[in-house]
C-alpha cells in the first residue's frame, strides 16, 4: 500500500498557542466546524466526562472547572499521529471500553468514529458506561480525504447516523451539518495548494509549484467564500465538511450491540 503522502496534524490543546490555533481554526475548516458546534455544548457538561479517542487531549480545556475528565484511546495511537502515554489516558484494544456500566455522566467522541473498524459496536460501548440522561458529543468528516491510512474506514450519512444512534440507545438526537458545499471546494483547494508545493519528485516542481500560487489564490478566495456563506447561512447542506451529533442515554435496559471479536 502507498505511504500516505498528506497526514493528518495532531490537534494541540488551544492554550499551548491561542493565537496559532485560532488562525488553524480559520484556515482549516474541518477544524473550525468542529469547534463552532462542540465548545458551547461542552459548556454545558457536568459530572465525569470520557474523551473517546482522546489522542492528545485538546478539548479538557473547555470543560466547566467542577467537571473530571477520564480520556480513553487505542493501544496504537502512534499510528495516528499522537504522542506517548498520558496519565488521565487510558489504552485499550478499541473494542470494550475499560470501564463498568453507567459510569460517567457525559462523554465527547470527535473525529473517531470513521477509524473503528466496528462503529456500531463502539457506539454501544460508549452507550453502556454513560449514566442514564448523560448526553454524547460526537463529531463525524464527511466530505474528507482518506486518512489515517490504512485505519479510515467509514463516512456516514445523517441517516445513518441517526439510525446508529436509536440503535445504540440515544434519544433527542440534534444532528447538525458542519459547513457546505462552498467550505468543501475550499478544503480541497486548499489541500491541493499545499500538494503542489510539495511536489513528489523534483523534476515535477517545475509545473507543480508554478500551478500551486493561482491555486492558491483561488483556495484564499473560496475560503473567504466559505466564512462568508457560513455566517449568512448560505450554500447547500446536502454535501457538508461532516456532523455534529448529541444525544442522550435512555435507560440502561437501552438495546445492546455485541463489539466484533479480535482478528
Amino acid at each position: 500500500m502507498a505511504e500516505e503522502k498528506f497526514q493528518p496534524i495532531s490537534v494541540k490543546p488551544p492554550a499551548n498557542s491561542p493565537l496559532l490555533f485560532a488562525i488553524r481554526c480559520w484556515v482549516d475548516l474541518q477544524l473550525g466546524t468542529i469547534v463552532a458546534h462542540l465548545r458551547p455544548q461542552m459548556a454545558k457538561l457536568q459530572g465525569c466526562i470520557l474523551d473517546v479517542g482522546a489522542g492528545e487531549s485538546p478539548w479538557r480545556e473547555w470543560l466547566p472547572k467542577a467537571c473530571s475528565y477520564q480520556g480513553i484511546d487505542i493501544e496504537n495511537a502512534q499510528d495516528y499521529g499522537m504522542g506517548g502515554n498520558k496519565p488521565d489516558v487510558t489504552y485499550f484494544n478499541g473494542l470494550k471500553v475499560p470501564f463498568s456500566d453507567a459510569t460517567f455522566d457525559g462523554a465527547i467522541c470527535i473525529e473517531v468514529l470513521e477509524h473503528a473498524s466496528d462503529p456500531l459496536g463502539l457506539l454501544s460501548e460508549i452507550a453502556r458506561v454513560l449514566k442514564e440522561g448523560a448526553p454524547l458529543l460526537l463529531t463525524v468528516p464527511w466530505s474528507a480525504r482518506r486518512h489515517h491510512i490504512p485505519h479510515d474506514y467509514h463516512r456516514f450519512t445523517r441517516e445513518r447516523l441517526e439510525e446508529m444512534f436509536r440503535t445504540c440507545g440515544f434519544r433527542d438526537i440534534e444532528i447538525r451539518e458542519r459547513g457546505n458545499d462552498i467550505g468543501v471546494i475550499a478544503n480541497k483547494m486548499i489541500v491541493l495548494t499545499i500538494r503542489l508545493l510539495r511536489p513528489a519528485r523534483w523534476g515535477e516542481g517545475a509545473w507543480s509549484i508554478p500551478l500551486a500560487f493561482p491555486i492558491g489564490c483561488m483556495s484564499i478566495t473560496m475560503l473567504c467564500a466559505a466564512h462568508i456563506s457560513s455566517y449568512l447561512g448560505r450554500g447547500s447542506m446536502e454535501d457538508p465538511l461532516g456532523y455534529f451529533i448529541r444525544g442522550t442515554k435512555e435507560s440502561n435496559h437501552a438495546y445492546r450491540i455485541v463489539p466484533m471479536p479480535n482478528k
